[in-house]
């Protein structure tokens, strides 16, 4: 409901909070992490093209891994985020909630708009419907 940033983007805020605690950071740093994380993918949207999750969301996914690594790489190395994670979080509860419905994982926007993901789309159709004749 509030696009991928709400999805990519909570995963790899929680994994760069984990990788901090597990490499023995304290909950400053944490904190300092997933807000990084978080506000790294802000406003991300979900457009699944008919409605899989082979296309976008998979490679998305590996840039949420590389983000969570990187967030929490930055936060022990002494680099903070300028706004409280709290608030990071709130914000991106409001930006979901402010992205328009059709990119919030409706496939109905954004890359399952193209004329490439209306075929994907079509296609599946199809064969749904001729496996319904069977």
């Amino acid at each position: 409901s509030g696009g991928c940033q709400a999805e990519v983007g909570t995963a790899a805020a929680m994994a760069a909070g984990a990788l901090v605690d597990l490499r023995g950071g304290g909950p400053e740093q944490i904190g300092h992490a997933v807000a990084m994380a978080l506000k790294n993918l802000m406003g991300l949207v979900c457009d699944p093209v008919a409605g899989l999750v082979e296309v976008p969301c998979v490679k998305r996914n590996v840039i949420g891994a590389v983000n969570a690594v990187s967030a929490a790489d930055m936060a022990p190395a002494g680099i903070e985020s300028r706004v409280p994670v709290d608030q990071v979080i709130d914000c991106m509860g409001d930006v979901g909630r402010r992205l328009p419905v059709e990119l919030r994982e409706t496939a109905l926007g954004g890359l399952a708009a193209t004329p490439f993901g209306q075929s994907v789309k079509a296609k599946r159709e199809e064969r749904r419907s001729q496996e319904q004749e069977l």
